[in-house]
């Protein structure tokens, strides 16, 4: 008999992110902490969407090969918007977009490709799991809050994590790989 899942167990759900940079990565987790206090994720840019992997390890060694062909570049972040369709308010990328979409072209295949919901749009998540009732006064607030900020929003993406899912909504990091063309 199979026993309930533990909070912390690692699930089937994998993902390529980018951490921001201090300063700027905790303004944005203090942004995101007051627009949805219970997220604990930390401030990143998403390389590959979470997906389910038939084989992590294969998939981790084709990001690693990927990546040690990649040249490191330079994101800055924008204005907040709203993807309406998901009712999720993020920070826009300005430079580093189209390095963005095409990393992800050559990271999305082999063991590590997934048939993804949306079209891949490089940002940087405020808040997700909100209701459409909840979206104007959250992207008001994120908008205020954003403007605020003091810091360099230019940061530069030399490396890469592979992060493992939790059923707590958590993520383990797996291993970083470093932009290394």
């Amino acid at each position: 008999m199979a026993s309930d899942p533990q909070p912390g167990e690692r699930i089937n759900l994998f993902s390529l992110v980018t951490y921001l940079p201090h300063p700027l990565a905790g303004h944005i987790d203090r942004i995101r902490q007051e627009l949805v206090p219970d997220c604990r994720l930390r401030a990143h840019v998403t390389h590959l969407v979470p997906r389910p992997l038939q084989d992590p390890d294969a998939a981790n060694r084709h990001i690693r090969e990927t990546l040690a062909r990649a040249r490191p570049f330079e994101i800055r972040l924008d204005d907040v918007e709203i993807f309406t369709i998901s009712s999720v308010v993020y920070v826009a990328l300005t430079d580093g977009f189209q390095e963005m979409l095409a990393l992800h072209a050559d990271l999305n295949r082999g063991a590590a490709s997934f048939d993804e919901p949306y079209p891949f749009h490089p940002h940087v998540t405020l808040a997700q799991r909100i209701s459409p009732a909840q979206v104007p006064g959250v992207f008001e607030h994120a908008r205020y809050r954003w403007a605020a900020c003091r810091h360099d929003r230019r940061f530069l993406v030399d490396r890469a994590v592979f992060v493992q899912g939790a059923r707590d909504d958590a993520w383990i990091d797996l291993e970083e790989h470093p932009l290394a063309g």
